[in-house]
């Protein structure tokens, strides 16, 4: 009777990948070598994962994943201006934390590898998660579809730009100054929308 396997071997697997790569390219990745790095068979790899491209697409997720749990239970609702601020300054909080920096580095990574792939989408489709859930907090305080997808994806990009200014500068001290001052300006722009919203309800 072949063994059963073991639910917790991939998770712990792919714990030890992501810390592998914390100071290589992921263009690298390569799975005999990571298989002989980790002290695995190359079978283990290709049994837990499959191909490296399938490799790749979970460490993505894997690293997607970490941050998402934290922003999604900022969003509680009933939603307000300051809820979905959270939202964005939790985030932030995760982000800068140097392990994280890290990891951040490799979702870029692999979105450039995914724009000469357009096979690949696991990093356009943690952006579209993003942004859906930014708009749908949006959405509740009142804002129109548009006005809400648009200001979701403005925030979701300037965010993604700190990080990428925390990755290439490695100064996350000047980054949160920035990312302070975005906050600000969000924070009045949607006050001054739904202000403007409620004026134009109560005529």
């Amino acid at each position: 009777m072949s063994r059963r396997p073991d639910p917790a071997r991939k998770p712990a697997l792919l714990e030890q990948i992501l810390d592998y790569l914390l100071d290589k390219p992921l263009s690298s990745l390569s799975l005999r070598p990571l298989a002989s790095a980790l002290g695995v068979s190359t079978f283990t790899l290709v049994y837990h994962f499959g191909s490296r491209d399938e490799l790749l697409s979970e460490i993505v997720r894997a690293i997607s994943q970490r941050s998402h749990p934290v922003v999604a239970a900022a969003h509680e609702r009933p939603a307000t201006v300051e809820t979905y601020v959270a939202g964005l300054e939790r985030s932030w909080e995760w982000a800068v934390e140097e392990r994280n920096i890290r990891l951040l580095r490799l979702e870029f990574e692999a979105a450039l590898l995914e724009a000469h792939d357009r096979g690949h989408t696991h990093t356009r489709e943690t952006f579209t998660e993003w942004q859906e859930l930014g708009r749908d907090v949006l959405l509740d305080m009142g804002f129109r579809p548009e006005e809400a997808e648009a200001e979701s994806r403005l925030a979701v990009d300037t965010v993604m730009g700190l990080q990428y200014d925390l990755i290439v500068h490695r100064d996350p001290e000047g980054a949160t100054r920035s990312f302070r001052r975005f906050i600000e300006q969000c924070r009045a722009r949607l006050e001054a929308a739904l202000a403007l919203s409620d004026r134009r309800t109560g005529e």
